[in-house]
C-alpha cells in the first residue's frame, strides 16, 4: 500500500506492507485525511518525528473483532491508552503515561491507504455528515475541550487569537454554545468565516485592547501568541493555550503573577461532543477546505498547507 513518510523535514511516499491487525484493533481503509498545524510542526522538527504522520481522518472499517463495525464509516480518538492506569480509570486516557499517539508518538498515522486503531478508539460517523465535514471531528474535539476544562458562563465574551484552522473551529464552537466571541486574526477573508457565524472580528495588526477580557484563547500557532494573550487578559482572567509550537516560547511572567492570571494548557478532547456538533450543523467546517491532493502527491500537499492564507488541505487515497 501507499504511505506518506516524514523524516528530517522531507515528505516522501513509500510502498509499505499492509499493517497487521492485533486483537482488539480494527483495520481501516482511509477515505480522507486532513493536514493540520501539528503535522506541519512535525515537519519542522517537533518531537523529532520520523514516520507516517496524520491523525485527522475518516475511514471505512475493513476488519474488526466486532463485526458490527465492518463496513461502517469511522473516525477515531488519536491516543492509544493502556486502559489500566489511574488516568485511564478516570476516563483521561489522553494523559496515560504509556500512551502512543496516532501519527505523532510511536504509532503510524493516517496518511496511508490502510491504518489501524483500537476498536475502543473508534466513533461511528453520522450518516448525514459527509466525509469532508467528518474529517474535522478531531480538531473540533480539541476546540470542545476548552469547555470541558474551563467554566465559561453563557453570554460571556471570549477573545480568540488566531484565524487558522483551529482558531476558526474554536470561535464557531464557542458561538454555538451561546458565548460571544471577539476573533482577532491577520486575514480578513478567514475572519469572514467566523463573522458569518456571529463573531465580532478584528484585524490583529491593529492595536489590541489591554486587560479587556476575562477569557482569552491563544490559537495563533505563534510564539508571540501567549505574550499577546496575557496582555489582553483582565486581572484574575484565564488564558487558554491551544498553540503547538516547535521550540521554546519566552514570556514575561511578571504580568501573569501581578494580575494573577490563570494559564490553562489545552489539547485534544472527546470526540462525541464534536461529532454531535457536526451533526447539528451549527458550525461550517466545509468552508475551511482550501485544497485536495492524492496521497501520492503528499509532498506538494504539505508545501501548499504551509503557505500563508491556506486553511485545511485534504489527502485522498489513490483510486
Amino acid at each position: 500500500m501507499i504511505a506518506v513518510h516524514l523524516e528530517n523535514g522531507r515528505v516522501s511516499v513509500r510502498r509499505v506492507p499492509l499493517p497487521r491487525r492485533p486483537a482488539g484493533f480494527a483495520r481501516i481503509r482511509l477515505r480522507v485525511a486532513g493536514i493540520c498545524n501539528t503535522d506541519l510542526e512535525l515537519q519542522r522538527g517537533y518531537y523529532g518525528f520520523a514516520g507516517t504522520p496524520g491523525h485527522e481522518f475518516v475511514g471505512e472499517v475493513l476488519e474488526a473483532d466486532d463485526a458490527r463495525l465492518i463496513g461502517r464509516r469511522v473516525t477515531g480518538e488519536i491516543n492509544l491508552a493502556c486502559g489500566a492506569c489511574e488516568w485511564c480509570a478516570r476516563g483521561l486516557g489522553r494523559h496515560c503515561p504509556r500512551r502512543t499517539v496516532l501519527g505523532i508518538v510511536r504509532h503510524p498515522g493516517a496518511f496511508r491507504e490502510v491504518l489501524t486503531l483500537p476498536e475502543r478508539n473508534l466513533h461511528l460517523t453520522p450518516d448525514r455528515v459527509p466525509d469532508e465535514v467528518a474529517v474535522f471531528a478531531e480538531p473540533l474535539a480539541a476546540a470542545c475541550e476548552i469547555l470541558d476544562q474551563v467554566r465559561i458562563p453563557h453570554g460571556s465574551t471570549v477573545a480568540v487569537l488566531g484565524d487558522g484552522k483551529l482558531g476558526l473551529l474554536i470561535a464557531q464552537t464557542l458561538l454555538a454554545r451561546g458565548i460571544e466571541v471577539v476573533h482577532f486574526g491577520r486575514h480578513r477573508e478567514k475572519l469572514r468565516i467566523s463573522q458569518a457565524r456571529g463573531a465580532d472580528v478584528r484585524l490583529a495588526n491593529r492595536v489590541r485592547p489591554r486587560a479587556a477580557f476575562a477569557f482569552v484563547v491563544d490559537a495563533t500557532g505563534s510564539p508571540d501568541g501567549l505574550r499577546a494573550a496575557v496582555t489582553m487578559a483582565r486581572p484574575r482572567g484565564t488564558v487558554i493555550l491551544k498553540s503547538t509550537v516547535h521550540g521554546l516560547v519566552s514570556v514575561d511572567t511578571a504580568p501573569v503573577i501581578v494580575n494573577e492570571i490563570t494559564l490553562v494548557g489545552s489539547r485534544c478532547g472527546r470526540m462525541a461532543p464534536a461529532l454531535a456538533l457536526l451533526k447539528s450543523g451549527r458550525i461550517d467546517p466545509a468552508a475551511m477546505v482550501s485544497a485536495r491532493f492524492p496521497l501520492t502527491d503528499a509532498a506538494r500537499a504539505f508545501a501548499h498547507a504551509a503557505k500563508k492564507g491556506v486553511l485545511k488541505v485534504l489527502l485522498y487515497p489513490p483510486e
